[in-house]
C-alpha cells in the first residue's frame, strides 16, 4: 500500500530534498542540487514567488519506506498571463513502481481539482529560473546544475497515466574550436562599427552588479514570449541576484551596449559545477565549497546560463558579438567543451546559432499536460 503525506515540517522538506540523492546514489550522469538553495527554494518565507503562488510538496511511502515525492505549484500570475486553469508539477521523482506513481499523480490531480484548475503540466518550477522539462533523450549525458535528470521509465510511467507532450527542449554539445570562428568574428566586427555597439568584459564580481538590475529588465523583455514565462517581480530578481552571483566567474559574462549606454543584450555562462557537486552531494560542508570554487576558477566544460536581447534590437547581430566575445573566453581559459542547457525546440532562431560550429543535440527534455475533470460543485441541499 501507497501511503501519500504532505510535507508538514522542515525536517520532511529535508527528507523530501535528499530523497534523489539516494533513488540515483552512483549514478554517473546525475548532479545533485545545491541543497541549501533547494529548500529555501521550497520555503514559502525564503521564496518570493509565493507572493502569486500556491504550493504543495508530498513524499510517497511504500511498506514504511520512502519511494517518491512530487511537488505542486499553483502560479496564479503565471495561469492569468497565458489564460489558462493549470497546475504546474515539480520535483517529481519515483522508483519503478507504477503504484507509486500512480498514487503521486493521482494526488496532484485531486488536488487541482480542488482548486478549479483544469490541467496539470510539468516538470514546470516557480519561475523559468527553476529546472525543468523531464529529460527523454540523453539518460547517457553528465547533466547539469540548472537541469533536471531522471530515470528512462518515468516517460512510460506518464504516459501510462494519460500525460502528453506539451512541448520540448532541445540540448547541444560544441566542442570548443582551437581559434575563434573567423566569419563569425569579421560578422562581430561589422555589427560594432554599423550600430555603435560595444561589448563590455569583466574581471571582478562586483564590476558586474552595477548592470544587474538591468540585467534582468533585459530577461523579462527578451523570454517574454517564451513557453510558460511570467515576468521576474523585484524581489525575485533581488533573490536571484543573491542566489546566483556567488557561482559566477566574470570573465564569462558579456553585456553589449549601444549608442546611448543602454544594455542592448547580454550573455551569461558557468564554469560547470557538475563534477564539484556530485564529488560533495550538494552540501557546501565541510569541502563543498572548495570544490565549487575550485571549479568556478578552473575548469575544461561551461554551461551557458542566460543569453537576453531587447525585443526591439533583434535581428541586429547581437548574438554573434556575444558568440564570439564567449568563444574567444573559452578558448583563452582552455575551455574544451561547451553545454547549451535547454532550448525551446520551437525556437529556431536560437537553434540556428549552432550552424557556424561543430554540435551535437544530445539531450531533449518535455514538458507534459493532462487535461482533468473539473471538481463537480456541491449538490444543492
Amino acid at each position: 500500500m501507497v501511503e501519500i503525506a504532505r510535507i508538514q515540517t522542515t525536517r520532511q522538506l529535508k527528507e523530501f530534498v535528499d530523497f534523489p540523492n539516494r533513488l540515483y546514489k552512483d549514478n554517473p550522469y546525475f548532479v545533485p542540487t545545491l541543497f541549501f538553495d533547494e529548500v529555501n527554494t521550497l520555503r514559502a518565507d525564503k521564496n518570493p514567488a509565493y507572493e502569486f503562488c500556491e504550493a504543495a510538496f508530498f513524499l510517497a511511502r511504500k511498506n514504511g519506506r520512502t519511494a517518491g515525492r512530487m511537488g505542486l505549484i499553483l502560479n496564479r500570475k503565471a495561469n492569468e498571463t497565458w489564460s489558462q486553469k493549470r497546475v504546474r508539477f515539480t520535483r517529481l521523482d519515483f522508483i519503478d513502481d507504477e503504484e507509486v506513481s500512480g498514487a503521486l499523480l493521482g494526488k496532484a490531480e485531486e488536488w487541482a481539482r480542488q482548486r478549479g484548475m483544469e490541467e496539470i503540466h510539468g516538470p514546470m518550477g516557480f519561475s523559468d529560473m527553476d529546472q525543468e522539462g523531464m529529460l527523454v533523450e540523453g539518460f547517457d549525458e553528465l547533466s547539469t546544475m540548472v537541469t533536471l535528470y531522471n530515470h528512462p521509465y518515468y516517460m512510460r510511467h506518464l504516459e501510462r497515466l494519460g500525460y502528453t507532450k506539451d512541448i520540448d527542449w532541445v540540448e547541444y554539445q560544441l566542442p570548443v574550436p582551437d581559434a575563434p570562428n573567423e566569419k563569425l568574428s569579421r560578422l562581430a566586427g561589422d555589427i560594432e562599427k554599423r550600430y555603435g555597439f560595444r561589448v563590455v568584459h569583466f574581471k571582478k564580481t562586483k564590476e558586474i552588479l552595477p548592470y544587474a538590475q538591468e540585467l534582468f529588465e533585459v530577461l523579462n523583455d527578451a523570454y517574454k514570449e517564451l513557453y510558460g514565462v511570467i515576468h521576474l517581480t523585484q524581489a525575485q530578481i533581488d533573490s536571484a541576484i543573491r542566489q546566483y552571483f556567488d557561482f559566477i566567474n566574470p570573465a564569462f559574462v558579456k553585456i553589449v551596449l549601444d549608442e546611448e549606454g543602454r544594455m542592448a543584450g547580454f550573455g551569461i555562462a558557468i564554469p560547470s559545477l557538475s563534477r564539484a557537486l556530485q564529488r560533495c552531494g550538494g552540501r557546501l560542508f565541510p569541502l563543498g565549497w572548495a570544490y565549487l570554487l575550485q571549479s568556478i576558477r578552473k575548469n575544461d566544460r561551461l554551461d551557458l546560463y542566460l543569453v537576453g536581447v531587447r525585443t526591439q534590437l533583434r535581428n541586429r547581430g547581437i548574438n554573434a558579438l556575444l558568440m564570439d566575445a564567449v568563444t574567444r573566453e573559452a578558448i583563452r581559459h582552455g575551455i574544451r567543451i561547451v553545454e547549451s542547457n535547454p532550448e525551446l525546440e520551437n525556437n529556431m532562431k536560437v537553434r540556428s546559432q549552432w550552424k557556424l560550429y561543430e554540435h551535437r543535440q544530445h539531450r531533449r527534455r518535455r514538458c507534459y499536460v493532462k487535461r482533468i475533470a473539473p471538481a463537480e460543485p456541491p449538490a444543492e441541499q
